[in-house]
């Protein structure tokens, strides 16, 4: 059971990013990354909804609770992994996470953190090490709530087709590129 989802909104270079901390009521149980998703999505007021409805409890905007908390230090941190991955100083995260969903996500949302840094894979791909089809990862990479982290960003169509991102395909390149997974365009279309 969770007391409460705390969230802070991060800066980046790929726009703001809304980060979330599921507290346990418990002091026994560490807090767990649940939200951390661009504030561009169009469905991102859902996804908060969902959340508190599939923790059974609420969120709160930085201001609204104390600081100097487990899941305020998890904050920072999320924070400070997010400023070195965004430096090309790290090349993946080490954060506990709370990622409530169905059997069939957890399967995928695991197989998405087995992407290495830099490479990329397809839908039909993902859905081979998971016995699946590219349909149902697409759907699940969809529900992911915590990108950048669990690397949807690194999964395209078997073209080499940019598609699919929550975040935009702009900031899908952007992260694809940062990584060294894609070459930069020469001329992007902003």
């Amino acid at each position: 059971m969770h007391a409460r989802i705390v969230t802070r909104v991060i800066d980046s270079p790929v726009g703001p990013l809304h980060a979330g901390v599921a507290e346990p009521e418990s002091a026994d149980t560490e807090p767990g990354l649940c939200l951390l998703e661009f504030a561009t999505r169009p469905r991102i007021n859902q996804e908060k909804h969902d959340l508190e409805r599939l923790l059974n409890c609420r969120l709160e905007s930085q201001g609204d609770y104390e600081t100097n908390t487990p899941a305020t230090d998890l904050l920072d941190e999320t924070q400070r992994q997010l400023g070195e991955y965004f430096a090309s100083k790290r090349t993946s995260f080490d954060l506990p996470l709370c990622l409530p969903g169905t059997a069939h996500q957890q399967k995928v949302w695991h197989a998405l953190t087995d992407i290495p840094y830099g490479t990329t894979i397809s839908y039909d791909e993902l859905a081979k090490r998971v016995g699946s089809s590219p349909r149902a990862v697409g759907g699940a990479n969809g529900a992911n709530r915590v990108p950048i982290v669990v690397p949807c960003h690194r999964v395209i169509a078997a073209s080499g087709a940019l598609q699919g991102f929550g975040g935009g395909l702009d900031n899908k390149r952007r992260l694809l590129e940062l990584e060294g997974a894609l070459e930069p365009e020469l001329f992007p279309a902003h």
